[in-house]
């Protein structure tokens, strides 16, 4: 099989992950009436799970030096992935499912064509050409055909 089509599978499991996440998180909001626990006990499952897979499979841990030695910015995911879980518990019930993925799609897109186009955060430059524009264009187009049509 083609590793792009494999790469290209497992991407868009990790969007079912993602739309099944803010799903979960939203009903465990309503259900002990409060999104920052909802979130919290998210947050504990991330946690407990990345601790399960480096204990099973015992991955070789970076030296202190090189923990020491990167950017400031490397350090923002795990609470930039607080507040996407956050976000999902809270909004997804007001909005749905699938306007609440379709709006994170498309601030996905628009930032990492951003990213792209300048190069930042240790990314190869990719500029920002007609087509890719139209593709963010159609990605917002989809947004409002889910919330309207």
């Amino acid at each position: 099989m083609n590793p792009t089509l494999i790469f290209a599978l497992l991407a868009a499991g990790a969007g079912c992950c993602i739309a099944l996440q803010a799903t979960a998180n939203a009903r465990f909001r309503q259900n002990i009436d409060s999104q920052w626990f909802a979130a919290f006990f998210s947050i504990c499952g991330t946690i407990l799970t990345a601790a399960i897979f480096v204990l099973v499979t015992r991955p070789p841990a970076p030296s202190w030096e090189k923990v020491r030695e990167t950017e400031w910015w490397n350090w923002i995911g795990g609470p930039l992935g607080a507040l996407i879980v956050l976000a999902g518990a809270t909004l997804t019930k007001e909005l749905g499912a699938a306007v609440f993925i379709a709006l994170v799609v498309g601030g996905q897109l628009t930032c990492s064509l951003l990213l792209d186009h300048f190069a930042l955060l240790g990314l190869k430059e990719q500029p920002i050409t007609p087509g890719r524009v139209i593709g963010g264009l159609l990605v917002v187009a989809g947004v409002v055909c889910i919330k309207y049509l």
